[in-house]
């Protein structure tokens, strides 16, 4: 047990490893998720009913680009997971990038990818 003049600086081996399993799961659904979005924008292309006269329809037009945007922000998503996972590695994943100090457990598990705590995020610290 911590005395209270001991403050932790990082996250124990086992709480690390709590956290890459969540990660790590996080990780599979959104590149699932990534290839769900990009089938359906290749679909999409290779679907000759969505062209008339080789003009595109604007409603196809629309679809393409939001499928577009989701998948480009699947892709940040992904890329911010597997940079904790990077930070597990290193034994650095949970200290906010502003402050030093600890992320709270709650913060980490609603937001695995966190890199600020909720004050230095309020503070608009980064």
């Amino acid at each position: 047990m911590l005395s209270t003049t001991q403050i932790r600086t990082r996250y124990s081996d086992g709480e690390l490893a709590e956290f890459r399993a969540i990660i790590v799961e996080k990780l599979d659904k959104a590149n699932q998720q990534l290839k769900f979005y990009l089938r359906q924008m290749s679909e999409m292309a290779d679907n000759e009913d969505g062209k008339i006269k080789n003009l595109d329809d604007a409603v196809g037009s629309v679809e393409r680009e939001y499928l577009n945007s989701l998948a480009v922000r699947q892709r940040n998503h992904i890329q911010h997971l597997e940079n904790a996972l990077l930070r597990i590695e290193n034994k650095v994943y949970g200290v906010c990038r502003a402050t030093g100090k600890l992320i709270s457990k709650e913060r980490l598990l609603a937001a695995p990818h966190a890199t600020l705590s909720v004050d230095a995020k309020r503070k608009g610290l980064s």
